[in-house]
C-alpha cells in the first residue's frame, strides 16, 4: 500500500513539474507564428529562385550563420557560399518540412523559428534530398523580419 501512495505521488510531482514548464500561450502568438512562417517563405522564394541578392536583404549586416559542416560565417561568407552553392547545384531547391515549425517569441522584437526543411538537387544525374534541422534568430528592423542568427544541423 505504501508504494502506491509512493507512485500516485510521484505522477503528481511529475505532471505538476510538466505543466510548471509548459508557458501558457500569447495572445499574440499567432500573429508572430504567421509572420515567422511568411518571413520563411520570403526569404526561401529568393532562395529558390536563386536570387543572392534578394536572398540577402533578409539577413542582418551581423548575422552569424552556423553551420555543422562549415562552421561559421558571416555576412560576406554567407553571400558567397549562397553564390557558389547556386552555381554548383543550379536546380536546388528548399521546402519547409509540414508540421515541423516552431515558434517563440523574443523579448525586444525578436522570435526563435525551429524547424526542418529538405533540400532537393540533382547529384551525378541523380536526385539527392536531404531533411536537415534549424534555429533561426529573427530580428524585427522597422516593418521587415531579417534573421541575425542561423543554427544548420543534421548535415
Amino acid at each position: 500500500m505504501k508504494s502506491y501512495y509512493i507512485c500516485i505521488a510521484t505522477l503528481i510531482f511529475v505532471t505538476a513539474c510538466a505543466f510548471a514548464q509548459s508557458p501558457a500561450p500569447k495572445p499574440d502568438s499567432r500573429a508572430l507564428f504567421d509572420a515567422i512562417t511568411q518571413a520563411d517563405a520570403a526569404i526561401f522564394s529568393a532562395f529558390n529562385a536563386h536570387d543572392a541578392d534578394r536572398l540577402m536583404s533578409f539577413f542582418t549586416e551581423d548575422v552569424e550563420f552556423y553551420h555543422d559542416k562549415d562552421g561559421l560565417n558571416d555576412y560576406a561568407q554567407t553571400a558567397r557560399g549562397f553564390k557558389n552553392l547556386f552555381a554548383s547545384a543550379p536546380d536546388i531547391r528548399r521546402e519547409l518540412v509540414a508540421g515541423s515549425l516552431e515558434v517563440y517569441p523574443l523579448k525586444d522584437d525578436g522570435a526563435i523559428q525551429v524547424g526542418q526543411h529538405r533540400f532537393t538537387h540533382k547529384e551525378n544525374g541523380k536526385e539527392e534530398v536531404g531533411t536537415f534541422k534549424f534555429v533561426q534568430i529573427w530580428r524585427k528592423t522597422g516593418e521587415q523580419w531579417k534573421l541575425s542568427r542561423v543554427i544548420s544541423y543534421g548535415h
